[in-house]
């Protein structure tokens, strides 16, 4: 579907708003890093800020035991949101529609667990966001962390642009 392009305008500036593509949306995924994974239970919305990785249609990502990962092996149906802005005032904004899937450490799941690894650790915070809790944990024998994937079931994007 093709939306014409909308004009909004006040005192200050004129902004063009316009459609972007699947392929430009996918282009975009591929370079930014830092997104909101929106997840739902019982009506309710929860939205927390992740680092990712994206490749071939997934959103690769690390967590801890919390809500956010409760609540996406509930209800695997979530969404992404990514905003890019430019240095003009302009922003780009795309919109995963998609279905979380658990990377555990097991011989069924360890090759997506690896690559997801070999996709994140490429950049020197990936892991920030998902280790981190405002509260302290107890030690533990082992890690509990958990890679996951956001598997890309719809993708949808805007931009908009300052014109004078």
């Amino acid at each position: 579907m093709i939306v014409p392009s909308l004009k909004l305008e006040d005192t200050a500036m004129t902004i063009k708003l316009t459609e972007i593509n699947p392929a430009e949306c996918y282009r975009i995924l591929e370079n930014e890093r830092f997104g909101h994974l929106a997840c739902c239970k019982d009506g309710q919305p929860y939205v927390a800020a992740i680092y990712f990785a994206f490749s071939s249609g997934v959103a690769y990502s690390f967590t801890m035991p919390g809500k956010k990962l409760d609540w996406m092996r509930g209800n695997d149906k979530v969404c992404l949101h990514v905003e890019r802005r430019s240095s003009a005032g302009g922003w780009t904004s795309v919109v995963v529609e998609g279905r979380f899937e658990e990377f555990p450490d097991s011989d069924t799941r360890q090759s997506e667990r690896l690559h997801a690894w070999s996709l994140l650790q490429k950049y020197s915070d990936w892991w920030e966001i998902g280790s981190m809790k405002p509260q302290e944990l107890p030690m533990l024998d082992g890690s509990p962390h958990v890679f996951y994937g956001i598997a890309v079931t719809a993708v949808s994007g805007r931009s908009a642009v300052r014109t004078e």
